[in-house]
């Protein structure tokens, strides 16, 4: 099939000395431009999957402002907002979406961001309509559109200058095309007529169309524009090098991705690049090149993409390999998993679960499941691992946390030496407490300011009603009788719960974190900041991972309205830690079902695998 004539530049312009590479482009002799006839080497659009319809319209254009035109009174548009904001928050069925009980479950954070926009989306356009003057046009934002169809020279010559002859408007219509996913055909067309129009294909617009190529799996055109760019420019930059690697990797000419990737090492590969060249190796066979690939990705302290890590159990299955060595390398993948806490997308866990059940021999059964709150897988039944810290452990993040978060280099930037040393010391005066609440994050709960002192009130009231010894943290300006800060509920807290009161300006985090870690194992916070600051501070992933689950057992977060008179309820924290496991004739592994997951978030799915004697 033929191709682009203007990217087999070498082949079908080489014999006219039209093409010259010139300071990064790729340059027609401008005295062809000058030439009536359109030179037969420039016929883009004589290409292998051509599909020209010919009836199409021309559909690229600005959207211009619009305008309202009735010129009459608008009725109730804040009424009707608010009704949109209704219909926003429920579901299909008319009930409100339930959200999940935990903050640390998956998703939580990306659907109460998605509700607060929403909201604040409405707000914005309820203040807009009150600012401006009924009846004035709103302008809007123009948007470049893709056509449906290629296009000649001469339309996109109209087109360029509609759009007021923008200087980049070549490189920004193939991006376009790009994100629109439009047909190879008009990017084609688009080429042609910036050759013929200028007379140079720039670097960068072919990195584009070969962006473009490559997303569409059209791999004989990446070969023309591999040929064309590695014959006029001097180099080739990490981004088309990985783009040319991901396209070989998936033909017989995978063999070439592996020169490329040898190039790339003058810098640093990416996953993505040891990934495809991976994955190419063992869909043609060659595992021992694919897990050699594997073990130099891991040497170099890179993280594999769980594709890379489906394409390795894929093809130990499909060769049916149940080789002792092989076994052990991709039970390998899950123990890096454990210690990274990498929890796997669905479809890899599929491809986990499969390549389980065919071991020869060994009688592996897979199920889908969901662990029960008290740590008891439901499918099998198996208890899996505590969410507590062996006292092994529990030393090990104590000495970090003091050292980098609580004598961190950054920590006297928001209070002294004096205070913290008092603080230690009014620590050391105390029992141990059980239970350690942020005051101000607790009393801004609810959203009534005149109401902070007694809703900390009612929290400090729960938790004394339930045996523990409180210590608040507060600032001082608490301490003075406000609307907020009523003088009596400030005395009854003093009296259900012992009180320290920082300065104003002081940051209160160090301090809950050293109380809490200072009192032991069995301490627990009531806050709803997320620490993620202050884990960031750690030094080391290890350090953090382990902070990451001493937080999920014992972080309290108070849920639901708070009011007292009222019982306070706070969201249940597992007793079981989500991570993979092994017990040898088991495996259970959380995985995630959903793309909303933020990183401070842990999977609610698990896959429980069971071997049979």
């Amino acid at each position: 099939m033929s191709s682009l004539v203007i990217l087999k530049a070498r082949r079908s312009l080489k014999p006219l000395q039209l093409l010259f590479h010139q300071e990064g482009f790729l340059t027609i002799n401008a005295v062809l431009c000058k030439s009536s006839q359109l030179p037969p080497a420039a016929r883009f659009l004589s290409s292998r999957d051509s599909k020209h319809n010919l009836d199409g319209r021309l559909t690229t254009t600005w959207k211009n402002s619009e305008t309202d035109g009735q010129g009459g009174t608008k009725t109730s548009p804040i009424r009707q907002r608010k009704k949109e904001l209704w219909d926003d928050t429920v579901d299909e069925k008319g009930k409100r979406a339930s959200f999940s009980k935990s903050v640390f479950a998956a998703g939580t954070a990306k659907r109460t961001t998605e509700m607060l926009k929403k909201k604040a989306r409405v707000l914005s356009m309820l203040l807009q309509d009150e600012e401006e003057p009924e009846g004035k046009p709103k302008r809007r934002a123009g948007k470049m559109q893709p056509p449906d169809r290629p296009l000649s020279v001469a339309e996109w010559r109209n087109l360029k200058e509609s759009l007021g002859n923008h200087q980049h408007f070549d490189t920004k219509m193939m991006c376009v095309l790009f994100k629109s996913g439009a047909e190879l055909d008009i990017a084609k067309s688009l080429l042609t007529f910036v050759a013929m129009e200028t007379g140079v294909l720039s670097y960068r617009l072919l990195l584009h169309y070969l962006t473009l190529c490559v997303k569409g799996d059209h791999d004989d055109e990446v070969f023309d524009v591999y040929d064309i760019m590695r014959g006029s420019f001097p180099s080739l930059d990490t981004g088309a090098s990985s783009l040319f690697i991901k396209s070989f990797s998936r033909t017989p000419r995978w063999r070439e991705a592996l020169s490329l990737l040898q190039e790339l090492k003058v810098f640093t590969p990416s996953p993505r690049n040891y990934g495809d060249v991976i994955a190419a190796a063992i869909e043609h066979g060659d595992t021992i090149t694919a897990w050699a690939l594997y073990d130099e990705l891991l040497e170099k302290g890179l993280s594999p993409h769980q594709e890379t890590w489906k394409a390795l159990f894929e093809g130990s299955r499909k060769i049916n390999c149940s080789d002792v060595k092989e076994v052990e390398k991709l039970l390998g993948i899950l123990l890096y998993m454990r210690n990274n806490q990498i929890y796997p997308q669905h479809n890899l866990v599929t491809s986990i679960k499969t390549w389980f059940e065919s071991l020869t021999g060994q009688k592996w059964t897979g199920s889908w499941t969901t662990a029960a709150l008290q740590g008891r897988c439901r499918c099998c039944g198996s208890e899996l691992e505590s969410i507590r810290l062996t006292t092994e452990e529990y030393q090990q993040l104590k000495d970090r946390v003091m050292t980098d978060v609580i004598q961190g280099q950054d920590v006297f930037n928001k209070t002294t030496p004096e205070e913290l040393e008092r603080f230690k010391a009014f620590v050391k005066r105390k029992p141990a407490f059980d239970v350690i609440v942020d005051g101000l994050n607790v009393a801004n709960i609810n959203k009534d300011r005149s109401k902070q002192s007694e809703t900390l009130l009612a929290v400090v009231s729960e938790l004394e009603h339930q045996g523990l010894t409180v210590l608040v943290l507060g600032r001082k300006h608490m301490l003075c009788p406000s609307r907020s800060w009523e003088r009596h509920n400030m005395n009854l807290i003093q009296q259900k719960a012992y009180c320290f009161f920082t300065e104003n300006i002081s940051e209160d985090d160090p301090f809950l974190l050293y109380a809490t870690l200072h009192s032991g194992n069995h301490c627990q916070f009531v806050s709803r900041d997320l620490m993620r600051d202050h884990k960031a501070c750690l030094v080391d992933d290890a350090t953090r991972r382990l902070f990451f689950k001493w937080q999920r057992g014992h972080q309290l977060v108070v849920t639901g309205y708070v009011a007292l008179g009222r019982r306070v309820r706070f969201q249940n924290i597992p007793s079981y830690d989500t991570i993979v496991q092994t017990s040898g004739d088991s495996w259970h592994i959380p995985y995630d079902d959903t793309q909303d997951r933020s990183t401070y978030e842990v999977p609610q799915k698990w896959l429980c695998l069971t071997k049979k004697h």
